[in-house]
């Protein structure tokens, strides 16, 4: 090892004195380094402290925040009728009749044929009436021969009413002559009536409509044989088609919520996406003991004639509904004391609220009490949500 002696390390002077370093300056130094570290250390430290405070508070924020429950509110609804009642029925004529001879004869002719549109009064068939044609003609004989028994009573009388007042004649007589006038005067007024009336019944040999309407059926043929009256078989049958009847049988479960004037709705299974609008018209006010249910009438317009009489429809009738006030589905939290809601007061409270359900819709719900439509609910409210939390409304 190579021997070093103070003059290579420095500490000897050219002139062969040893010069060490002085003792203050080497101690000042390393103060100066230490304080210089001691504050390098205490900075980290700080720092480190204040990073911890830091992430104490953002942590701290983040849970506040992570416990907070926000929410979205809602107010309850008016209930409206989202329901209906489906019902089948049969169409029918304003008015429907068959039509039948009123004197007995042969078919000469008819006039029309089903389907064809008439007009009131107009004729349909004519019929021949031989006996009724004897009948008249054997009153009016009848008629002449009263009126010449008229004739012959009343100079008799004239010539009697002479010698009474010759004193010829007594008055018992008189009075004769005179019952046998005006009894003959009678005889020739009833052969009158009796003729009128045989005449009136001939005009019934033209078959007539009694309304406008259409005609459905056609029942004879020429030559028939027509029996008067309806023991008879009837000629025509006709209806007329605008407006039309429906009759319906609602239960009785729904026959108390339809009033007369009720808007309903009338489909026809073969006229796919028509609908026809009708208005309820009469209410039979009894229940029909055998069936449990109620006949309502209805009156459907028919101007263009799309509906035929007789055809098979279906009614719908809308249901009221149960509950004043209809909140949805997904507001529902469920309690071992039943349904609640929850609703949240301007303080943004929660409270929970016991509701009654009248009618389940499925989306949603028609309600009888425990709410106003004011109030606010909360839509798809977490299970843990408790009475009187705080919450935040979004």
């Amino acid at each position: 090892m190579t021997k070093k002696n103070h003059q290579s390390m420095g500490l000897q002077s050219p002139d062969g004195q040893i010069h060490l370093p002085k003792r203050g300056g080497v101690a000042r130094t390393a103060k100066a380094f230490a304080l210089l570290f001691l504050v390098i250390l205490a900075v980290g430290a700080g720092r480190v402290l204040l990073g911890r405070g830091a992430a104490h508070a953002a942590l701290e924020e983040q849970s506040a925040q992570g416990r907070k429950i926000f929410v979205r509110t809602i107010a309850p609804t008016p209930s409206k009728s989202a329901n209906a009642l489906t019902l089948p029925a049969t169409l029918r004529g304003d008015n429907e009749t068959a039509i039948y001879a009123r004197v007995s004869g042969y078919v000469r002719a008819f006039a029309v044929d089903i389907g064809a549109k008439v007009r009131k009064g107009q004729i349909l068939a004519e019929l021949e009436t031989p006996e009724l044609d004897q009948q008249v003609a054997q009153a009016k004989a009848q008629l002449e021969q009263a009126k010449a028994n008229v004739a012959l009573a009343e100079v008799a009388l004239k010539r009697w009413k002479t010698l009474f007042s010759q004193n010829s004649v007594a008055r018992q007589d008189l009075d004769t002559k005179q019952n046998a006038y005006d009894t003959s005067v009678a005889l020739q007024n009833s052969a009158e009536a009796y003729l009128r009336q045989l005449q009136e019944t001939t005009d019934f040999k033209h078959v007539q409509a009694p309304f406008d309407g259409v005609i459905t059926a056609r029942n004879v043929d020429l030559g028939n044989l027509i029996t008067a009256g309806s023991s008879g078989s009837a000629l025509f049958s006709m209806a007329r088609p605008d407006p039309l009847r429906v009759f319906i049988d609602a239960p009785q479960a729904y026959a108390g919520g339809i009033k007369v004037g009720d808007k309903v709705k009338v489909t026809q299974p073969e006229l796919s996406g028509q609908t026809f609008a009708a208005d309820v018209t009469r209410i039979a006010g009894a229940i029909n003991v055998a069936t449990r249910s109620q006949t309502i009438e209805l009156a459907l317009p028919n101007a263009q004639g799309a509906l035929t009489p007789g055809a098979y429809v279906q009614v719908s009738l809308p249901l009221p509904p149960k509950g004043p006030l209809s909140i949805p589905a997904n507001t529902l939290l469920f309690r071992s004391e039943g349904p609640n809601v929850a609703v949240v007061d301007a303080e943004g409270v929660a409270h929970l609220r016991p509701i009654n359900i009248v009618n389940d819709l499925g989306a949603t719900l028609e309600i009888a009490g425990g709410l106003t439509p004011e109030e606010r609910i909360v839509i798809n409210p977490p299970d843990s949500i408790a009475d009187g939390e705080k919450v935040s409304v979004q």
